[in-house]
């Protein structure tokens, strides 16, 4: 959780001094976002190229893991907090941004044949997940792995997902994208289901830096989930893993006469 508002000139420049060597990398960045701001208006096309970027370096850098381990590890941790929340092997899945299947892995193995659905904007990506896929032997469970442009979900059926997940895909994405989500969302999610995302949080203003990383207050996003007639709740539990983002879980209330 962050209280500070990493965009502002201030707070760099005293990141710089305490961080000399990561000045580099930023000044990498920097200049790619303003490439691609230009080539890419549009958010989810800039983003599929920041993907294709990352990815030609590392497919486990580009999903945000320093090392082997650490992608091990936050796979882990997904996995683990999920069937502690409610996660059955029997229930249909739906990952928004699964990447290379850093917790896929994980959740296509739990769950019975052909229970996992995973999307992401990057192909390339998209293709390290079909090897992850092969590395762990996971192809009898048939999991779904679909190429999307948006977030509308429009391509999927009503009232199917029990469980939909998307870690560290909000914190990469305008308030408009989010919005889009949740206006979809609860279409494709069965009624009870539930939806758990991470985010980047701050108690400060909202903001966001090189047009990757955003930060939003608990407030905001609880209230645009309400806004599309969702329930959604922090889950105060997930901040003692030691994860660096927070997390809200929404769900989808049942209809009156079943309460």
């Amino acid at each position: 959780m962050h209280s500070k508002d990493r965009s502002r000139l201030l707070f760099q420049i005293g990141y710089a001094l305490r961080h000399p060597g990561r000045i580099p990398g930023y000044l990498r960045r920097r200049g790619r976002d303003a490439m691609l701001r230009r080539k890419f208006p549009d958010h989810v096309s800039y983003y599929r190229a920041v993907m294709a970027s990352d990815a030609s370096r590392s497919h486990e850098g580009a999903v945000g893991s320093h090392n082997h381990d650490s992608w091990l590890q936050i796979g882990q941790l997904q996995f683990d907090y999920a069937v502690g929340h409610g996660l059955k092997p029997e229930m249909r899945m739906l990952e928004i941004g699964c990447g290379n299947l850093r917790a896929g892995r994980l959740f296509i193995d739990y769950l019975d044949p052909g229970g996992y659905y995973g999307m992401d904007i990057s192909p390339d990506i998209l293709l390290a997940a079909q090897d992850t896929v092969t590395q762990f032997g996971l192809q009898a469970k048939l999991p779904h792995l679909t190429l999307v442009k948006d977030l509308k979900l429009a391509f999927l059926p009503d009232d199917h997902f029990d469980f939909v997940h998307a870690h560290s895909v909000f914190s990469h994405s305008p308030i408009e994208v989010i919005e889009e989500c949740f206006e979809h969302v609860g279409r494709v999610m069965t009624a009870g289901g539930f939806f758990d995302f991470t985010f980047d949080r701050t108690r400060g203003a909202e903001h966001h830096v090189l047009h990757e990383d955003f930060y939003y207050q608990t407030s905001t996003l609880v209230a645009l989930a309400a806004k599309h007639g969702l329930d959604a709740a922090f889950a105060d539990d997930w901040e003692t893993t030691g994860h660096e983002q927070s997390k809200i879980r929404i769900t989808k209330p049942l209809p009156l006469h079943a309460e």
